[in-house]
């Protein structure tokens, strides 16, 4: 471990001793284990603050040492390099409360999108349905717009409370500020870590509520490779194509590089059919590009953000 990560390491353990704080610390960390398609090397540090506060104090640790820092939500669209991650992978897991008030959820941003979607059920209020099966993280879901059957976050998103890790100034905006876009936003494109969100819906029936959230996981077991690891989607939908099927007609469904395999359940799928390393994933998204490009003239966009 080079000098800047022993000294953050350093400071982080004063900083818990003195504050009382909590930052849980583990060295050469294995990225498999917290990214869901269950590849990827180790990082320097994986790093755990238990609530806001410590995660505000370790950010600035993190400037003041100068360390590189990737923060991490469920890991449900992120992969990291076989070599691994020089530096320090903060996690959010921690930050999981869910909470009403009337007809709005505040959720903080390491809460996953099923405990948001069953706390709206349990609470009769709808809005969130589409939502109910996505294998993300409330930061992650605002972060990418995240969408399904016709829904997208921005449906129901009403505010959103963010770290600048520049500055550490924490601001709070509304709807129209977060520029959304198809699987994009402001968080896309700043040095901002999601603090929190709130999520206004609209009273509902809760069987009907159930009813509806059952029905669409029932459509994704059915038509989703859900039995082996992935990141969902591994491209963002072509305008006026579907995806997967274009992936189907040009022969690839089932096509395989390493442990990494074209789903041979559904085409717009990679999936870890067993010791896939990054680096298959990869190639394999690659290859399918050319194809598609080649056979189509259509180029491909990956939504998997790849870390290294």
């Amino acid at each position: 471990m080079d000098k800047k990560l022993e000294n953050l390491w350093r400071l982080i353990r004063e900083y818990c001793e003195s504050a009382g704080g909590r930052i849980a610390v583990y060295r050469d960390e294995p990225m498999s284990r917290h990214t869901s398609f269950k590849v990827g090397g180790s990082a320097d540090l994986y790093l755990v603050p238990e609530d806001r506060d410590a995660l505000i104090e370790l950010c600035s640790i993190i400037r003041e040492t100068g360390v590189k820092a990737f923060f991490l939500g469920n890991g449900s669209n992120v992969i990291f390099a076989d070599e691994g991650y020089r530096g320090a992978v903060v996690s959010l897991s921690a930050l999981s409360s869910v909470e009403i008030s009337g007809n709005e959820i505040i959720a903080e941003a390491g809460a996953t999108i099923a405990s948001l979607t069953k706390t709206a059920r349990d609470h009769s209020l709808a809005g969130l349905e589409f939502a109910y099966g996505i294998p993300g993280s409330v930061g992650g879901a605002v972060t990418m717009n995240a969408g399904a059957y016709g829904g997208e976050i921005c449906q129901v998103l009403k505010a959103s409370t963010y770290l600048n890790t520049e500055d550490l100034t924490v601001h709070t905006i509304y709807t129209d500020d977060h520029h959304f876009g198809y699987r994009d936003s402001v968080y896309r494109h700043h040095k901002y870590v999601i603090l929190s969100a709130v999520f206004e819906l609209a009273e509902g029936n809760r069987d009907e509520i159930s009813a509806l959230m059952n029905d669409y996981m029932q459509r994704r077991v059915s038509k989703q490779p859900l039995e082996y690891p992935s990141a969902g989607s591994i491209f963002k939908r072509y305008p006026g194509r579907f995806t997967g099927q274009m992936i189907e007609e040009a022969g690839l469904k089932g096509y395989t590089i390493g442990g990494a395999q074209v789903s041979e359940k559904h085409a717009g799928f990679i999936v870890n059919r067993g010791g896939a390393t990054t680096q298959n994933i990869i190639d394999l998204i690659e290859y399918i590009k050319k194809v598609i490009l080649e056979k189509f003239g259509c180029e491909l966009e990956c939504e998997v953000i790849v870390v290294r």
